[in-house]
């Protein structure tokens, strides 16, 4: 029975190399559509484009995987599959925004009460010279 690795979203880029990963899938997937790299420790199969649409990647045992789209299947032999996700967008919402400090609060509060009278606007431009 085929295991379900991973299901891309729209185009994904697949990026041949040399090196100690042979192929790596880089696209949106999941719920957010945040950006996964799917690794391979093996070789790439030849027919595969250099891009892919909504492919399915399944482990199917004994170190072999298929890769499916819409342009069709190909079946690869790899030792290890390395899987990461992108977190830095969901990171980054996560955090709380800095407090204002207080005097740069006071300031702009004391700016704009000037502002909106004729006497202020007269000041803040003397001032400003």
């Amino acid at each position: 029975m085929p295991e379900t690795l991973l299901d891309f979203q729209g185009a994904v880029r697949c990026e041949r190399s040399v090196g100690a990963l042979g192929l790596t899938l880089r696209g949106a997937a999941g719920v957010a559509g945040d950006t996964h790299t799917l690794g391979f420790s093996g070789h790439a199969p030849a027919e595969l484009p250099q891009v892919l649409t909504a492919p399915r990647v399944q482990a199917l045992g004994e170190g072999r995987y298929r890769i499916q789209s819409g342009e069709g299947a190909w079946l690869l032999r790899a030792r290890a599959v390395h899987l990461s996700r992108e977190v830095a967008t969901p990171f980054y919402c996560a955090l709380p925004p800095r407090p204002v400090p207080l005097g740069k609060r006071l300031f702009w509060r004391a700016v704009l009460a000037l502002a909106a009278t004729r006497a202020g606007l007269a000041l803040l431009r003397v001032l400003r010279r």
